[in-house]
């Protein structure tokens, strides 16, 4: 028997195939361009792959948190402008200071007042013209504290010896000496005072 002949493949695919292949090329027809407006007029928020209309509690709540991240990521001072130093002299800004409240006290005991009323007034002036201002123009004289001032030896006077005082002078002597000449109102008399302190 003789061999039967070889048939040709051609690289023509046959009819069923061609009308395959075009129904697999086919493309998609594009959107109206009217229905993409809408519904990009009408995605105002998306959250986990649902729409939400505008309007409602959930889009507001997305803003909300948009809105504190980009505040978050920006920082707060935003607005703060670059000052230019225009003068060579810099003077340096008044900062924050926090109040002290230490957790243990430094010294327990609290301070007394050194300059009390037996501090203050020493001793009383005893000479001639002492005497002679008692008598003349009803002042005492005391020696005081250098430290102590007007008012301080005024008070103390008062305290001591249960009188009131109308003016007080002082005197700075040279030998580290402070003189007190306390004038006292007329309803006083400086001679009654100074036998009841013990003066004369």
């Amino acid at each position: 028997m003789a061999p039967k002949p070889e048939v040709k493949k051609t690289d023509k695919p046959s009819k069923g195939a061609k009308q395959v292949k075009k129904s697999s090329e086919t493309k998609p027809k594009p959107p109206k361009r009217g229905n993409v407006s809408k519904t990009s007029k009408s995605l105002k928020g998306v959250k986990g792959g649902k729409v939400v209309k505008p309007g409602s509690k959930r889009v507001d709540k997305v803003q909300k948190a948009l809105k504190v991240k980009r505040a978050l990521t920006l920082g707060f001072h935003t607005k703060s402008k670059k000052r230019i130093m225009k003068v060579p002299r810099f003077r340096r800004p008044k900062t924050y200071k926090p109040p002290r409240c230490p957790k243990d006290r430094r010294f327990l005991i609290p301070k007394r007042n050194k300059l009390d009323a037996f501090r203050i007034i020493q001793n009383p002036v005893t000479t001639e013209a002492a005497m002679k201002k008692i008598e003349d123009n009803d002042t005492l004289v005391f020696i005081v504290d250098r430290r102590a001032n007007k008012p301080a030896i005024k008070a103390a006077v008062q305290s001591l010896y249960n009188i009131k005082v109308a003016k007080v002078n002082t005197l700075n002597c040279p030998k580290n000496i402070k003189k007190a000449y306390v004038k006292l109102p007329p309803d006083f008399d400086a001679l009654d005072v100074a036998n009841r302190i013990g003066i004369i």
